[in-house]
């Protein structure tokens, strides 16, 4: 995306652009953003609003470069300290190379309570960090008086505890509140009454809400609805009211309603004003005085820094009972007076000094998103607080000795400021498995070299696997990666770059895929070594299978993902929390067979039948055809087996396949035009001769009515760029499946319009097959061969004989792998034309190719601010299994950052099974019974009787009925494992 140009580099931004919309993208790529303060908060802020893709970014700060810095801003290395490196000058080329498509400039200026901002006019956004609060008074009071309003945004990370705040001036219309697709909704029935109410289909819930717009069309009877635009009110799951409908005519059939987006103002105050009165988003409702609590002392903190010139020194209470002072004064000025909490200030107090690099990731991620939020009007914004605190990690710290929190002059000195010097050895130590180094692997392999995971002298090892290789789309939010990177593992790579940011982190990184068909990769040996496994996948099946390692070997396991601006995480700690499989999510919604094959209702269903289409003719019978000819080497054998009578599976198909290869380009364009016909009028032809436009169901209504639209046969046109654009796809997949060649003069117009013009279409002969209508029956895994179609196999096989037609090289074909990201190879195009083609035929709103590109690969929409924000609270999650902490002390997270919401939830605690008598199991418990090479049952279950204990077996029933709870225990693993190990004499 070019500054001087509103074009979308789709390969760069495609996974962005199903975020934020291409009007959005368009608006950022015209805004400037100032940035002050380049620590570990401000460099994430500017990581990922240079990868979103805004105009320009001037990056501000004053300091130089330190020690310090090493542990908390990832793009200052040794030789910045060394040579006493500007930090805003420092990180300038290494944010730049992240994006070519984003200005940025450095700045090192004083900015003081004495600094003219009238600089700052030039800016659509300020975002302010590490600067005091008087100054943020004042440059706030600066940008809420222009017009339009500067949007500003300050952020802070001060040890344990951070804050967001946002202020967009006094009205800001937000476009797009929630960024999901108008819902459309199906029509069974509408009253004429006042007021009307409406109903959607059966077991089709409508999850509409209150004061939302619909409008209306395709109704039937009641057509002066079509085209209007009605507020709703909900009545139930499946009906909404929608006013007055009595004068209206009686409803028939049919009908859909759409919803309208509509603008929402939003409205903001200043930072002044929001200090004494301040609306906080509560992130864990289990303590929802939480964010008043940690205002109130973060105010305190910057009272504390303007009277002393200071801030709290690192573990010295005598400056916590000084806080604590001016908390409580604080707490009498504001409005509500909030409650002081007295650890909330300590805590503050004690580790103000420090930096948790993964509290500044998950801020800045969701910070970021506010800026994109505020230059774009897309999503809805913060209002106008968001604090954030993990005093769940220093609260079991509270007896350690406070020297464990003191510098030793080393990279990590503001995290064991925070944590201790004794928890920032087990992180040294620790091994970890980090599987997937996509987006989140890439933020959580920064994660780990800022706290130092993998770096111990004599422990500790971060082991990496991902077999994928990079792709341009993925250098949008996998910041890792650069251009020159394209095409090169995204294991090794991901290595290298993390050995950049930490050249003391001692990683391991393989190519290795991780699913159940390969479960022999890594051994229970290797997952016993590891002391955490992280997974940063969107394959679900993966994750699953990673959990059933973690569980069988008794490792904890931290899971997460993104969608879009959505994400969640998910902490599994053996013995205290339940696994990643105790719960399943709904099982993906199937389009029925019957509506891909005949009954599309939706621009879903033609995407997902050209996909297909696609599937079928360009990969699945190839690959069919090559496997029955690499078993049956010669058309000759085959001709002598199938006329003795031998049934050849798949014979029939493969021989019809042969038959009607296609041998020239004129044939390959000659045979997508005979698609064309086969596809977009035979198949109406054929449904509309089975059933009739005036058909009716056995209670009289009619067979084509909501959702079954009827088609209508459409009719071949050149110069119809849809159709043209078929043809040329369609050719140029069949030129490549058959191996024909082709050149740029087949290609042109003239050729392509010489050769249809001559092609003898088919006529349309109707058949009296029948059409499948049950939305319950699954596609047919075989379609009988009839003996007429084996005597057509016969004939047309000699055929090809007798022409030389059946030589080897005629028996391959070079099946095609759908690839959605290589706009040179047609596979989209084909799709999309298809697609839209079938709609046409059926009356559906056709989509464009973007939208085509998603729902047809099954692309993952994805930004760099989740994605940022998510490994963020897994890295703090981390910290906590590393310390051994106890159950209540993890927290799962659900976010969608455009809303927005953040919901903490503790995890939930492992389910336990009674057997009887005190006996009880969970996923976690092991029971491992020794023995010799001449075991026996009964051995075996005496044995499980005296190692654990079962002192309820007495009488001869109980026995009888304890041998047979053992055998079936044996079979049941999912609830246990019980483990026979044979013991050497």
């Amino acid at each position: 995306m070019a500054a001087d140009s509103m074009e979308i580099d789709d390969a760069l931004y495609s996974r962005q652009r199903y975020v934020l919309g291409d009007t959005a993208m368009q608006k950022m790529a015209q805004s400037h953003v100032f940035l002050s303060g380049i620590g570990g908060l401000g460099v994430e802020i500017a990581k990922n609003i240079i990868l979103a893709g805004v105009k320009a970014l001037t990056v501000h700060d004053t300091k130089h470069c330190s020690k310090w810095d090493l542990g908390i801003n990832f793009f200052i290395h040794e030789d910045d300290v060394t040579s006493q490196r500007n930090r805003a000058e420092a990180t300038l080329p290494r944010i730049a190379e992240l994006n070519p498509y984003v200005h940025v400039a450095a700045s090192t200026v004083p900015l003081d309570e004495t600094t003219d901002l009238s600089f700052l006019k030039h800016y659509q956004c300020v975002i302010l960090t590490e600067v005091s609060l008087l100054l943020q008074k004042k440059i706030n009071d600066f940008c809420h008086a222009q017009q339009p309003p500067i949007k500003f945004i300050s952020a802070d990370v001060y040890g344990v505890c951070s804050r967001l705040f946002c202020d967009f001036g006094d009205e800001f219309e937000v476009l797009d509140t929630t960024g999901e697709e108008p819902k459309e909704i199906f029509i069974s029935n509408i009253t004429q009454s006042n007021p009307g109410i409406v109903t959607c289909l059966e077991n089709h819930p409508h999850r509409l809400e209150t004061g939302q717009f619909l409008t209306f069309r395709e109704v039937n009877g009641m057509v002066s609805l079509n085209g209007s635009t009605h507020q709703i009110t909900v009545v139930s799951p499946y009906s909404f009211s929608i006013g007055d409908t009595s004068e209206m005519e009686p409803y028939l059939h049919g009908g859909i309603a759409v919803q309208v987006k509509t603008p929402k103002m939003c409205y903001f105050e200043r930072l002044e004003k929001q200090i004494t009165n301040p609306l906080c988003l509560v992130p864990d409702f289990s303590k929802p005085e939480a964010p008043l609590q940690i205002h109130v002392a973060m105010l305190a903190l910057n009272h504390f820094q303007e009277n002393f010139g200071r801030g709290p020194n690192i573990g010295c209470l005598q400056d916590a009972e000084e806080m604590l002072k001016i908390a409580i004064s604080i707490s009498e000025t504001l409005e509500n007076k909030p409650q002081v909490n007295g650890d909330v200030v300590k805590w503050l107090s004690r580790t103000a000094q420090g930096f948790l690099p993964p509290l500044a990731a998950a801020v800045g991620g969701v910070a970021s998103q506010e800026v994109l939020k505020a230059v774009t009007g897309k999503f809805s914004p913060l209002q106008q607080w968001l604090y954030i605190d993990v005093l769940d990690i220093v609260t079991p710290l509270e007896k350690v000795g406070s020297e464990e929190f003191l510098p030793r002059g080393d990279r990590y000195d503001a995290l064991r400021a925070c944590i201790g010097d004794a928890l920032c050895q087990k992180l040294h130590d620790l091994n970890v498995f980090l599987v997937g180094c996509g987006a989140i692997g890439c933020e959580m392999l920064k994660n780990f070299a800022l706290l130092g995971v993998g770096t111990g002298q004599d422990k500790g090892l971060v082991t990496i696997t991902d077999p994928d290789l990079i792709e341009k789309s993925n250098l949008n939010r996998q910041f890792l990666f650069r251009p020159h990177h394209i095409q090169k593992p995204k294991s090794y790579t991901a290595a290298e770059a993390t050995l950049n940011i930490n050249p003391y982190i001692k990683i391991d990184s393989d190519i290795n895929k991780v699913c159940p068909a390969t479960e022999n990769t890594y051994s229970d040996e290797f997952y016993t070594k590891q002391d955490v496994i992280v997974t940063a996948l969107d394959n679900v099946e993966a994750r699953r299978y990673i959990d059933s390692r973690c569980v069988a070997n008794l490792r904890p396991l931290i899971d997460s993902g993104t969608m879009g601006t959505k994400g969640h995480t998910e902490v599994i700690v053996p013995h205290l929390t339940e696994s990643y499989n105790s719960h399943r999510d709904p099982p993906e919604e199937e389009i029925p067979f019957c509506t891909l094959k005949s009954f599309p209702a939706a621009i879903e269903h033609t995407i997902q039948w050209a996909r297909d289409k696609f599937e079928s003719s360009f990969s699945h019978k190839p690959s069919l055809f090559n496997k029955f000819w690499q078993t049956y080497p010669s058309a000759e054998e085959v001709l002598q087996r199938i006329k003795s009578g031998e049934s050849l599976e798949g014979c029939f198909h493969v021989i019809k396949t042969l038959s009607r290869r296609p041998r020239s380009w004129t044939q390959c364009v000659e045979l997508a035009r005979v698609k064309f016909e086969k596809y977009f009028s035979h198949k109406a032809l054929q449904l509309l001769h089975s059933f009739p436009l005036d058909t009716r169901l056995k209670d009289g209504s009619l067979f084509w009515q909501s959702p079954k639209r009827p088609p209508f046969p459409v009719k071949f046109e050149f110069n119809d760029p849809l159709h043209y654009g078929f043809i040329v796809s369609t050719a140029k997949l069949f030129a490549t499946v058959y191996c024909v060649p082709f050149t740029e003069k087949d290609l042109s117009e003239e050729t392509i319009l010489g050769i249809i013009s001559s092609v003898k279409v088919p006529e349309f002969r109707p058949s009296n097959k029948v059409v499948q209508t049950d939305e319950t029956a699954r596609k047919p895994d075989h379609i009988p061969v009839s003996s007429e179609d084996e005597r057509n196999a016969i004939f047309h096989l000699e055929k090809s004989i007798l022409s030389n037609e059946a030589l080897e090289t005629d028996l391959q074909m070079k099946p095609i792998s759908f690839e959605k990201d290589d706009d040179s190879n047609g596979h989209i195009d084909f799709v999309t034309a298809a697609s839209n083609l079938r709609a046409k035929m059926y009356n559906i709103e056709p989509a464009d190719r973007f939208k085509t590109k998603r729902i047809a690969g099954k692309i993952i929409p994805a930004i760099a601010t989740a994605t940022a924000a998510v490994s963020g609270l897994v890295a703090l999650e981390l910290i906590k299994v590393v310390g051994g902490y106890p159950a209540d002390a993890y927290k799962n997270c659900f976010l969608n950052l455009a809303i927005p919401i953040m919901v903490f939830t503790e995890t939930a605690e492992v389910r336990r099974t009674e057997i009887r008598n005190g006996i009880s199991f969970t996923i976690w418990d092991r029971w491992t019974i020794y023995g010799k090479e001449d075991f026996t049952l009964l051995d075996f279950i005496n044995a499980v009787r005296v190692s654990y204990l079962l002192s309820w077996v007495n009488t001869r029933q109980e026995e009888r009925g304890f041998i047979f709870w053992v055998v079936e225990l044996c079979f049941d693993f999912f609830f246990i494992s019980i483990k026979l190990l044979f013991k050497p004499e």
